[in-house]
């Protein structure tokens, strides 16, 4: 009976993730935002009892759906950026700055905001930290409404009858949010393992050290080396390969897409780096080969249309959740810290992080702009997938009240930043996507 229901959920989503694109593209209203209210609306329906709802019980399966879901995210992000980051090219760095800004400055105040407001409210230390680190990185998922549409290839560029465009460089706004949200989903790895070196290991001074050298340094550039190397073989055979039967892009074979995400996501993994990162390089590496080629755009089709259908699904299962009992050891801590981190820590972080150094610099975003950027710190399933994470290498990291106020949370900032998404983008003159 259980599997029954999970394959109506599922059917739910698929016909929800069909139809509701083009329902609401003329109001102020998010998918992500109707299917977590559909979910509630289910949870008060008589389903069984014994629905596989609480996340303690199913933590293993909320991890592997969470990272699937994520990974399939990078994927898409990664094709859909146009801007070049090329590693020995100073200028193609600064290209980037904003986004270099909102990592360095931006992620790590929102993390030590969340985890001292948490232990100033009376959290165990390793549980503000881990807090602070769950619910740093913004989600590549539901940001969709204030990110990039997809990649600018040779079909696109013709049909808009703007071929010398530089890529990318059309809405500044849209490319900062995109980014960010494809790099720091593996960036908040780091801090989620020092909240569980704090819980299972001791005191800081015994084992910071090791992270520095092996969390903070050693798996990052692991992972970004793997994403590169597999990236780089991959896009060889697709465009290039001696074989025809290999150049998989001259026939369009689209569902290399999920070919190299896992690929990636496993070799990085394999090697001892973060995967998340892996896959989102492996996507940047691709897209850089062939540039142009419309194969872009058919692997970008399939990754987005994936990860649309399996972001209903989970959220739709939140709202059903939610509805459910998942809040029931919510209680006034995790409210104030959910409120403070959509309203108060990451604006002010990103403002921090997004302003001038000096008079004479020309910021790549008008306040406006930086405004905008900072407030839209969209929060979502990889907050989930961390703390399902943690909580499996420390069990005393999977609290009810961490699973009610991470849920809270994410349910805030679908609403609040899915109403405000389409609004706020058209008066600051961004009202689709670049």
């Amino acid at each position: 009976m259980h599997a029954d229901i999970v394959y109506v959920v599922a059917g739910m989503s698929l016909l929800l993730a069909i139809a509701l694109p083009a329902l609401l593209e003329r109001w102020a209203v998010s998918a992500p935002m109707v299917l977590v209210a559909v979910g509630i609306g289910i949870g008060f329906t008589p389903l069984p009892d014994g629905f596989p709802l609480d996340p303690q019980e199913n933590r293993a399966a909320i991890e592997h759906v969470t990272e699937l879901v994520v990974i399939v995210a990078l994927m898409g992000v990664g094709l859909a950026i146009d801007r070049p980051l090329e590693l020995r090219n100073r200028s193609s760095w600064a290209r980037w700055s904003t986004t270099w800004r909102l990592l360095a400055v931006a992620m790590p105040l929102g993390i030590a905001g969340i985890a001292l407001l948490g232990w100033a409210l009376g959290l165990p230390a390793a549980v503000a930290l881990l807090l602070g680190a769950a619910l740093s990185p913004t989600d590549p998922v539901l940001a969709s409404e204030v990110q990039v549409a997809g990649p600018q290839t040779e079909a696109s560029q013709t049909d808009s009858g703007d071929e010398e465009q530089e890529v990318d460089e059309s809405d500044e706004l849209r490319f900062t949010l995109t980014s960010e949200a494809g790099l720091n989903d593996g960036l908040a790895f780091p801090f989620v393992y020092a909240a569980i070196l704090l819980a299972s290991h001791g005191p800081v001074e015994e084992w910071l050290a090791t992270w520095l050298g092996l969390y903070l340094i050693g798996k990052v550039v692991i992972g970004v080396v793997a994403g590169i190397v597999v990236g780089r073989i991959l896009s060889y055979v697709a465009f290039r390969s001696h074989a025809r039967s290999l150049r998989v892009a001259e026939r369009g074979e689209s569902l290399m897409a999920l070919a190299a995400l896992v690929t990636a996501y496993g070799v990085g993994e394999v090697v001892g780096g973060y995967g998340f990162l892996s896959v989102f390089v492996c996507a940047m590496t691709f897209r850089s080969a062939e540039r142009s080629h419309d194969y872009h755009a058919a692997m970008h089709e399939v990754a987005e249309r994936l990860e649309r259908l399996l972001t209903l699904f989970v959220l739709l299962v939140l709202g059903v959740a939610v509805s459910r009992g998942l809040l029931e050891s919510l209680d006034w801590r995790g409210v104030v810290i959910g409120v403070a981190l959509v309203f108060v820590v990451r604006p002010l972080s990103g403002i921090v992080a997004l302003a001038p150094f000096n008079s004479r610099e020309r910021p790549r975003l008008d306040r406006g702009q930086r405004w905008t950027a900072a407030f839209f710190g969209v929060r979502g399933i990889g907050s989930i997938f961390y703390l399902a994470y943690a909580a499996g290498e420390a069990p005393e990291l999977g609290t009810d009240w961490l699973w009610s106020t991470v849920a809270f949370t994410i349910v805030l900032s679908v609403f609040v930043h899915g109403a405000l998404a389409s609004p706020v983008m058209k008066r600051i003159g961004s009202d689709s996507p670049a």
